[in-house]
């Protein structure tokens, strides 16, 4: 406000100011008071009453001298104005009086106003510094109130919003709360409040992690039943369509087929798993610049509770929660990976993958050490199958798992081929091989559907009635259904195992060659050394030759069973061996009771005279033979190699006679004799329809007719004995020639002795053939 200038009161003003109030106008006919109040309210608050008052006697004296002059110029005119200006004067004394007293009271009215002013000023004062205190402490208020909500929601779990409070408070711009000591206190209790949010949203991490911990198993569960139903809705339309049957559940060719609608696991009728917890706190670290920290923690968290998950000797029985567990725990890894960004990362993961699977394959072959039952490496496979299977799906690297369950398949065949193979064994030594009688025609079918035949024995027998005796034993029937035991549990471990199908099939083929050479081959051969029953040997006959022909339906099998068309190479001839053992026990067999017949034959050998009939013991030998051959249930082939080692050892035993060292002399008597018994066996060859056996009797025969006919000359002579004698050996023919030179050796007459020397001649002759 301009500072005010003091008003120099002239004559001249104040005559205008008294004009302007009409004291001095003649025309006015009343006295203008009124207006001398402001005009002495101006005056006293100018403080120039003194000043004002000289003025005016100033005036009032030259009023007076012009006064005077008028009045010595017009004296009467002077006397009414004297007249006038006493009463002027009267009534300016009266204005001076009313003047002072108006001045004490507008003083006295103007201290009050003053003060009235001082104190409306000071209450104004007061009022603005209380509606600056009001608005200050409702500003408080709101502040306080955002703290006390903050609060509120850290325990309602709000904390983004909390922090965002925060945020708001610190962000609050400059004004007089700002400066309030109540602002900077709540200023420096922000990182304190920040620290309570974290904590908060920190603990509520940690019981979301107890949480899932414990719903860690159903989300693993609900995962390998989603995975086991679509394994199996695959399997079904696998055995529909042919061109998918190598194809396996996730493979490229199934992911395209199969039509499906994928079920969450995470949020199904047994479990929903709530991430918001999770979200808030990455949200909130990364808002509080903290999530590296938030990241190391829950690494360090999901790792202990990874340790937790495997026991540390993990039981059998368990295995099914264990994979379930960990299959949970890493599906839910897999969620936060693909539905957080930043805060995990592949490499972490794949950390605790490696460091759980480490640790399952090791407990897993810990647990199974010295387990000798295949079908819990059965089970223990279609557990991992199953958690392989479906954690495959979620991008897991399964190798180790693979690799693992291939060295307990190794392990599993191995006590399945050990387990088969003692079955095998006891069904082949506990066998009474007595042919197995179907009393049935179910129980025939059922037969037929075990046993390794080919199609057209098979519906040969299908259309037999029954009660029906079928061509093998028991041992042949247990033995088939213990090998197809043995391939469809093969078969059913690598069933879901990454392997190569070739490499399984030669490995299977090995495993079949096992079980046919070294267990029902070995146990075959080793049952037969113990056996003397031509038929039970028959029997183990055509149980091999049914076993032998098998071979080809087993080889189709595996590739019937897996719907391909690669056959298993078996070994070209498992059962050879034990095949010729059984021919040969039969033959031994045979030749030992001929040996008792030949026991019995009582030949003279230097008789008088010739017999015109065979030996008695022959007779009885070659019904003996027939009867025992004819009756063996074998094939006409083998009864034919049955007939062929017995004739030969028939005749082998009549070339003993006319040459072993048993009978040291003979006589042409003797020789005709037998050949008379090569004449009938002959005969009875011929009888049974066996003539084409004749021919092994013709180097004895052709021996006794030279002798008996004395044509030993002729035999020296190479071209005849090479076109007639070819069958006769040098050595043999001298033996015999020998024991007739011993026999007349002996006899006392000249005939005899010169019969003597030729023979002996005609002996060394041929003995220089050999």
């Amino acid at each position: 406000m301009p500072p005010r200038h003091n008003l120099q009161y002239t004559p001249e003003s104040i005559d205008h100011q008294l004009q302007q109030i009409h004291l001095l106008d003649s025309s006015s006919s009343s006295e203008n008071l009124e207006q001398l109040g402001p005009i002495i309210k101006q005056i006293h608050a100018s403080k120039q009453q003194e000043v004002y008052l000289r003025n005016l006697q100033a005036l009032v004296e030259s009023k007076d001298s012009e006064i005077e002059s008028i009045c010595t110029e017009n004296y009467q005119e002077f006397i009414s104005s004297v007249s006038t200006l006493f009463t002027v004067k009267s009534y300016t004394n009266s204005l001076r009086e009313k003047i002072v007293t108006l001045d004490e009271s507008v003083a006295l009215l103007g201290r009050g106003l003053v003060e009235k002013k001082r104190a409306l000023l000071q209450t104004k004062k007061t009022a603005a510094n209380l509606d600056e205190a009001i608005d200050t402490l409702q500003a408080c208020l709101k502040l306080l109130d955002v703290v006390d909500r903050i609060g509120d929601m850290i325990r309602e779990g709000r904390f983004w919003s909390a922090l965002r409070s925060l945020e708001d408070i610190q962000a609050t711009p400059p004004n007089a709360l700002s400066q309030t000591p109540l602002y900077q206190h709540i200023l420096s209790s922000l990182p304190s409040l920040r620290t309570q949010v974290q904590d908060a949203v920190t603990a509520s991490m940690k019981q979301w992690l107890l949480e899932i911990r414990n719903i860690t198993g159903t989300v693993g569960r609900a995962a390998i039943e989603a995975m086991g139903a679509r394994t199996r809705k695959w399997r079904t339309r696998r055995e529909k369509d042919p061109m998918l049957r190598l194809s396996c559940v996730g493979s490229a060719v199934e992911m395209v087929t199969n039509e499906r609608s994928d079920i969450n696991v995470m949020c199904c009728d047994t479990v929903k798993v709530d991430f918001q917890p999770l979200y808030q706190c990455i949200h909130t670290y990364a808002s509080l610049e903290s999530l590296d920290e938030l990241r190391s923690s829950y690494q360090a968290d999901r790792k202990a509770q990874s340790d937790l998950i495997l026991p540390l000797t993990l039981p059998l029985a368990s295995l099914p929660d264990v994979v379930e567990e960990i299959c949970g725990f890493f599906i839910i890894e897999s969620h936060v990976l693909e539905t957080t960004s930043g805060f995990r990362s592949e490499q972490e993961v794949e950390e605790l993958w490696d460091a759980v699977v480490a640790r399952l394959t090791s407990a897993v072959r810990s647990a199974l050490t010295g387990e000798k039952d295949p079908d819990t490496f059965l089970r223990v496979k279609e557990c991992l199958t199953s958690f392989v299977t479906t954690l495959e799906s979620y991008s897991y690297s399964t190798q180790p798992l693979h690799t693992l369950m291939m060295a307990l398949f190794e392990k599993f065949a191995d006590l399945l081929e050990s387990q088969c193979g003692q079955r095998l064994e006891e069904a082949v030594l506990e066998d009474d091989y007595l042919p197995m009688q179907a009393s049935t025609a179910s129980e025939l079918e059922s037969m037929l559907n075990e046993v390794w035949l080919t199609s057209a024995e098979r519906g040969a027998l299908a259309k037999r009635n029954t009660p029906l005796y079928l061509p093998w034993s028991q041992s042949f029937y247990l033995c088939c259904r213990d090998i197809r035991i043995f391939i469809q549990k093969f078969y059913h471990f690598v069933d879901g195992v990454s392997q190569h199908h070739g490499n399984i099939d030669d490995l299977l083929s090995r495993y079949l060659d096992k079980l046919l050479l070294n267990h029902i081959g070995a146990s075959i051969s080793k049952r037969l050394a113990g056996t003397s029953a031509l038929s039970q040997i028959a029997q183990v006959v055509t149980n091999l030759e049914l076993f032998a022909k098998g071979c080809s339906e087993l080889a189709r099998y595996p590739t019937n069973l897996r719907q391909t068309t690669q056959l298993i190479r078996l070994a070209s001839s498992p059962f050879s061996e034990p095949f010729a053992k059984a021919c040969n026990r039969i033959t031994a067999l045979i030749t030992s009771k001929l040996d008792d017949f030949f026991d019995l034959s009582e030949y003279a050998w230097t008789p008088q005279t010739r017999e015109g009939t065979p030996s008695m013991y022959l007779y009885e030998l070659m019904n003996w033979l027939t009867t025992v051959v004819d009756s063996l249930a074998i094939e006409e082939s083998y009864k034919d190699d049955a007939y062929k080692a017995a004739i030969g050892y028939i005749a082998e035993s009549l070339m003993n006679f006319m040459i072993g060292p048993k009978v040291p002399a003979m006589n042409e008597n003797a020789i005709a004799n037998i050949a008379t018994d090569i004449t009938f066996l002959e005969a009875e060859i011929t009888r049974i329809g066996r003539n084409h056996l004749n021919s092994t009797f013709s180097e004895l025969r052709a021996m006794a007719e030279l002798v008996l006919q004395d044509k030993v000359q002729e035999y020296l002579n190479p071209q005849v004995r090479q076109t007639l004698y070819g069958d006769i050996k040098p050595r043999r023919l001298q033996a015999l020639l020998e024991k007739l030179v011993r026999y007349m050796a002996g006899r006392r007459d000249n005939i005899s002795r010169e019969q003597g020397e030729k023979r002996k001649k005609e002996a060394e002759a041929v003995g220089r053939l050999v």
